[in-house]
């Protein structure tokens, strides 16, 4: 399993993108953190701006389908879509997985 985080320019693009990665089952939950502030470079300059921030859980097989769909949904020229593995959950988080998300 792993994180995919990403952010996004509003909640309502937030929302888009989430609902349609756990509707085409290729991520079994999604969390959006309403308000981020971010700062990071950008074409020579230091840029600023308030986001909203996405984890989406998914398997490790679907990692580059995951990350397809948020780039042709997302509105950036650049979105900055990072994965991180998942080394350990609780044994009924397991099972729910299993049984909802095969």
């Amino acid at each position: 399993m792993n994180v995919i985080y990403f952010a996004c320019k509003n909640y309502t693009e937030a929302t888009k993108i989430s609902r349609e990665l756990v509707e085409n089952r290729e991520a079994f939950c999604v969390n959006i953190i309403p308000q981020i502030h971010s700062i990071y470079p950008w074409k020579g300059k230091v840029e600023e701006a308030d986001e909203v921030l996405v984890l989406a859980k998914t398997k490790s097989k679907l990692i580059t389908k995951v990350m397809e769909r948020i780039k042709r949904l997302h509105s950036y020229e650049l979105p900055e879509i990072i994965s991180l593995r998942i080394e350990r959950t609780t044994k009924e988080v397991e099972k729910w997985l299993k049984e909802e998300f095969r």
